[in-house]
């Protein structure tokens, strides 16, 4: 989209085509177009529709607010998930932050949820309708007033008299995703040293960064929203007393950890708990195992197991019937037996496909079960059971 078409969408004539569009289908999009094209200019219906199907995309991250909000194709796929933003916003606030830089700013989502803590935010990008969409999105949700958006290169920005900066590193190249640091735009190192020149800062890096580019003293944050790792943080100036935090969201629940030394190995108990991604992502297994009063089931691989059920929103529960050493023949067998007809498959240090491996069992029944195949310190083997309390 181009700037003029996008300025274009912010008349009043563009509202109300907009307006038209809230509640489209793409089933009604043929017929409404032409309609639409007899009462409006061509371009200008392009650009509404390539606007209201990106607001229907967008409604994943942002929820209602992406009614109001304005997009491109690149925002949508790069911009911070509502809810994350939001958490991320108030552990500024909650460290006295009143006045933030915000470098690489995208569509404004951080911005947006920074100014509605009540933090006065310069919003940067160097891409001119990217910084028109930002400001866009400012007023359209009410925050104009505390956010800036300056259309320039983050290294010209003199962030002396910012309480923080957060920076948001491009990560993706015309050839697809940038798995090295230094070849993020800005370079990790950059954005280090800009977080090190305010009291407080923080910089996104991919979920997957090694551990060992983690800088010295700053605290390294996985988020996961409803079981799924968005993003890592690296925080600069939270004095944090351990090197590692996953949040899991909602909630929150936040978790410190990283310094634990290596947790006991053990026969697998009548529970089994799977971390969340960002526990394991932030290397704190350890903590988990402590949380149960558990063991490993294997030293190289994630599952805790406990004799007796202690709950923790860190990891997902299971309640388990049946501990074998893996045979599919066997576990065929006890499918049909148990007339099991949903069968949930996960795996870990094993070869297993788990589509392939429901093939095979050709569940059939109105009784479901839930089969995790791991090797552990005594061989693989296949461990039967329900989400802990419905357990058959």
């Amino acid at each position: 989209m181009e700037i003029e078409s996008f300025r274009a969408l912010l008349t009043e004539q563009g509202q109300a085509l907009l307006a038209e569009l809230r509640e489209f289908t793409a089933d009604q999009e043929l017929a409404l177009a032409t309609r639409l094209r007899r009462e409006y200019p061509s371009e200008l219906v392009r650009a509404a529709f390539e606007q209201a199907r990106l607001r229907q995309r967008a409604e994943a991250k942002f929820g209602a607010d992406a009614r109001s909000m304005y997009f491109t194709q690149h925002g949508v796929e790069q911009a911070t998930r509502r809810s994350v933003a939001e958490w991320r916003a108030g552990r500024f606030a909650a460290l006295g932050v009143k006045r933030l830089a915000d470098l690489c700013c995208g569509i404004g989502g951080d911005a947006i949820a920074l100014a509605r803590a009540g933090i006065a935010v310069l919003a940067v990008d160097r891409d001119g309708l990217t910084c028109e969409v930002a400001r866009a999105n400012a007023a359209a949700l009410g925050v104009s007033e505390l956010v800036e958006v300056r259309c320039a290169d983050v290294a010209d920005i003199d962030t002396d008299g910012f309480d923080a900066v957060f920076t948001d590193p491009a990560r993706r190249t015309s050839r697809g995703r940038v798995f090295d640091p230094e070849a993020y735009s800005p370079p990790l190192s950059w954005a280090v040293e800009a977080a090190r020149r305010t009291p407080f800062g923080a910089l996104k890096v991919a979920p997957g960064i090694p551990h060992e580019l983690v800088p010295e003293g700053a605290e390294a944050e996985w988020v996961s929203d409803r079981g799924e790792v968005k993003e890592a943080v690296l925080w600069f100036g939270t004095a944090a007393a351990e090197p590692y935090r996953a949040t899991l969201l909602p909630g929150p629940h936040s978790l410190a950890g990283g310094a634990l030394p290596d947790p006991p190995v053990g026969a697998v108990g009548r529970y089994l708990y799977e971390p969340d991604g960002a526990v394991i992502r932030g290397r704190m297994v350890a903590e988990v195992v402590e949380l149960t009063n558990g063991r490993l089931i294997d030293p190289m691989i994630a599952y805790v197991t406990s004799d007796e059920l202690h709950p923790t929103p860190y990891a997902h529960a299971y309640e388990l019937t049946d501990v074998l050493p893996y045979n599919v023949k066997k576990l065929k067998a006890l499918v049909k037996e148990r007339r099991i007809g949903t069968v949930v498959i996960k795996k870990r240090g094993a070869s297993v496909v788990p589509e392939e491996l429901r093939r095979q069992l050709k569940p059939s029944g109105p009784n479901a079960v839930t089969v995790i195949v791991a090797r552990t310190a005594a061989g693989p083997v296949m461990m039967l059971g329900q989400p802990a309390g419905l357990a058959m």
